[in-house]
């Protein structure tokens, strides 16, 4: 089974909790070819699930039981974005389960 190192990048309050951490806030992690649920990724990470209100894939954002594949563009995003931004970002419906 081949694997492919990924880059997760974390915004806003995930990226200030993984540097008080003293962790870098962009992550390299492994994936195999079918990929990992991004809510997998976080609890590895040791992100706070209630902290993520979504995660931009290739620029779109998601709820976090979407499934991030080797070479993916990935970031999770924080919950308090405010307003125009939420609808902007499309992040206004990440947060809602599929």
């Amino acid at each position: 089974m081949t694997t492919e190192t990924t880059a997760i990048r974390m915004f806003g309050a995930l990226h200030t909790i993984r540097k008080e951490r003293g962790l870098k806030s962009v992550a390299q992690v492994i994936l195999p070819p079918e990929g990992r649920v991004a809510e997998e990724i976080a609890l590895e990470l040791e992100l706070p699930l209630d902290k993520i209100e979504g995660v931009f894939i290739n620029h779109v954002v998601y709820s976090i039981d979407q499934v991030i594949r080797p070479g993916d563009e990935v970031a999770f995003v924080p919950t308090g974005v405010p307003g125009p931004h939420r609808f902007m970002l499309g992040i206004q419906n990440a947060g809602k389960k599929k």
